[in-house]
């Protein structure tokens, strides 16, 4: 029987739930476990697919065509497994599949309450993913302890101890340690009301991550202990550190596995070396790279979350600290010939949905291919390539997508056929991996190194297949299509550095330990293209003095 994890969280939101989660999911595995993650959430979306960036953050998506909470993204970098769409539930799902077996007579006419049949359905949730090629379940429960959302949740993990077993079921709570400043004190009282928020509803926590800006005294441990009730060694530390990736070494030497493996019972020591290499890497990695990510919510960075860590794992590869240039694609024809723009040495053009911002992603990318700087285009992002090409190099002056100007006469992004009858929000995308095959000698083949890959999508929109020749013809090459050639994967310019761009989102790949093709890519052309740009600004000054 596989053991179970469960991570809660009090005080506040946005503590690093997710993250503790995920580094313990990579303890456990540097030990040899098969761990596997979920996230239960409390919103009652169904799922987070049709929700404003700006009030979720990023979508990730999973290989079987889920639509997730961000956290997803985190689990996968650090335990490098590929989860599913099971891996996620929400209070909407979770009611959505229990009033549908009460409108099926599942219960017999049975009053549906909240528990048993909402507390069953979590429960049945969380089993699901406890198959047998499993050793380690660890759950994240979204929210913070006292949210009435959460309180379902909280009461099926309580029974699940009861069914499972006393060691096959493991509670550890994330709180917050807060400095106050005029004092000059860490303050255990939050957590201490957080613990008993958590123990009103029945559960104890075996351990207690405490998040801190600054590292915690023993003293300070020890009297969490008492007030907690938990043992003094079960009280981890978890102080802000310079990057993410740092996380799953210090929670090791405050004990965090080891506490969790003895409460499970059980064995064996982590193998550190391959993550202490990459913390190595990430330390070492100095050369200065500028990258614009010219973004329609870069007001919520975590919109972009997977784009943003894709860029470090480049980075790391190539021991390059990569800057990011948060640019609104709405100021970037205002930007046009600016310093800003032309102090980037690289350029992502994300995804998105619906038209704001549409003009100026097009200008940003007429700017990388007219000033040869590397361009990676992601879902809309090689849609906006595709548009301007078509109007600045082909002469279609009205060239768009019929998703954001029906009526073109030069409908170079299209829905595909067999869609355009379908209305119905979020019944049309094409979501999860596919494949696609790459021309070969082309700059994405030999990024990837080989010919047939998967990629995941998110998208409604295509390039229309029936104006490839128009754009070969141009210098356009399509490198890479479905496996019934009907639909464009790739597309790159072939007198270009490195202007590229995908229907997929590669960024949902990447690994920090190994970073996506594409994206590494990007940041070696980007390197080139700095240290061409200062080669030239120095050549410039030499002339003029």
């Amino acid at each position: 029987m596989p053991k179970h994890i469960f991570v809660t969280g009090g005080v506040a939101s946005s503590l690093g739930k997710g993250l503790t989660a995920s580094s313990l999911g990579r303890l456990l595995k540097m030990r040899g476990l098969r761990v596997t993650m979920q996230k239960l959430d409390p919103y009652i979306n169904v799922d987070p697919g049709t929700m404003n960036p700006f009030e979720h953050g990023e979508v990730f998506v999973t290989d079987d065509g889920g639509e997730t909470d961000l956290d997803l993204g985190h689990y996968e970098r650090f335990i490098d497994e590929n989860l599913t769409r099971s891996s996620n539930a929400t209070t909407g799902s979770i009611y959505q599949a229990v009033l549908a077996a009460e409108r099926r007579g599942d219960y017999l006419g049975k009053t549906v309450q909240v528990i048993p049949h909402i507390t069953d359905e979590i429960k049945r949730r969380i089993r699901r993913i406890a198959t047998d090629d499993t050793d380690v379940v660890i759950t994240e429960v979204g929210g913070t302890v006292g949210d009435i959302e959460i309180l379902p949740f909280l009461e099926a993990i309580r029974q699940f101890r009861n069914e499972a077993g006393r060691d096959n079921v493991c509670y550890l709570h994330v709180t917050l340690v807060p400095f106050i400043g005029p004092s000059g004190e860490q303050k255990t009282k939050p957590t201490q009301h957080s613990v008993t928020e958590l123990r009103s509803r029945g559960i104890q926590p075996d351990v207690i991550v405490c998040r801190s800006e600054e590292p915690l005294s023993s003293s300070l441990k020890r009297k969490i202990s008492l007030m907690c009730d938990v043992d003094t060694n079960a009280v981890i530390n978890a102080a802000d550190v310079r990057n993410i990736y740092e996380l799953p070494l210090i929670l090791h030497e405050e004990g965090l596995d080891g506490v969790v493996c003895e409460v499970l019972r059980l064995d064996g020591e982590p193998d550190l070396t391959a993550w202490e290499t990459l913390v190595n890497r990430v330390d070492e990695s100095v050369k200065p790279v500028r990258i614009g990510l010219i973004g329609k919510y870069v007001d919520l960075q975590d919109a972009y979350l997977s784009v943003v860590e894709s860029l470090k794992h480049a980075g790391f590869h190539h021991g390059a600290k990569v800057d990011i240039d948060w640019i609104q694609a709405e100021e970037v024809e205002g930007l046009l010939g600016s310093g800003r723009l032309n102090g980037l040495d690289g350029m992502v053009i994300p995804g998105g949905f619906g038209p704001r911002g549409i003009e100026g992603k097009i200008a940003a990318a007429a700017h990388a291919r007219e000033n040869l700087v590397p361009c990676l285009g992601l879902c809309l992002g090689m849609q906006v390539m595709t548009i301007e090409f078509a109007r600045h190099v082909l002469g279609m002056s009205d060239a768009n997508s019929t998703e954001f100007e029906p009526s073109t006469t030069h409908p170079v992004i299209d829905l595909m056929v067999d869609q355009r009858d379908v209305t119905m929000k979020g019944g049309t995308m094409r979501l999860g991996a596919y494949y696609a095959v790459l021309q070969p000698g082309s700059k994405v083949a030999e990024a990837y190194g080989e010919t047939v890959v998967s990629e995941r999508h998110r998208h409604r929109y295509e390039f229309n297949y029936t104006m490839r020749s128009r754009f070969e013809e141009a210098g356009i090459l399509c490198s890479g299509t479905s496996p019934d050639k009907r639909l464009v994967e790739f597309i790159e310019l072939v007198d270009h550095p490195f202007w590229v761009g995908t229907q997929a989102h590669p960024e949902f790949k990447s690994r920090p330990d190994r970073a996506h093709p594409l994206f590494r890519e990007l940041i070696g052309a980007a390197l080139v293209h700095r240290e061409q740009r200062l080669a030239s600004a120095r050549s410039e000054t030499s002339r003029v003095n």
